[in-house]
């Protein structure tokens, strides 16, 4: 079974990447993009909007696809997430719903930090974060 999910690429004026730690499985304590399950009837951008500001307090703009992973999900499914790009319109960063902390990294802070599985390689591989 494969689960459309969505995950959001929000960077800064300081070129600074946003990132959640996750309180709940799949991946609690590790530190991830802000994105969730697609509900049905939502767009991938509804959803992008949803789970950013659930997970953080900001309300952001949708931007272009960066790319799609593939992850395992229990019981033998397969999450398909879509991760877009985007901007902060407004709010003040507050973790909140699954989310145990929210805050600004600096990609050289990145390899440093306990992530989710694949998450480094994907956004060196989109150009996101630059090889390190």
């Amino acid at each position: 079974m494969r689960i459309k999910c969505v995950g959001a690429i929000v960077l800064d004026d300081a070129g600074r990447l946003l990132l959640v730690r996750r309180a709940r499985p799949p991946g609690a304590g590790l530190w991830s993009l802000p994105g969730g399950r697609v509900e049905p009837g939502e767009t991938d951008a509804e959803a992008v909007v949803r789970e950013v500001r659930e997970e953080t307090g900001l309300v952001v703009r949708v931007g272009r696809l960066a790319g799609t992973v593939d992850r395992p999900a229990p019981g033998g499914g397969v999450f398909e997430i879509n991760d877009y790009l985007a901007t902060v319109a407004h709010g003040t960063l507050t973790p909140g719903d699954d989310a145990a902390d929210a805050g600004w990294y600096h990609p050289d802070e990145l390899r440093r930090l306990p992530l989710t599985p694949g998450l480094i390689d994907a956004l060196t591989e989109w150009r996101v974060v630059p090889p390190g």
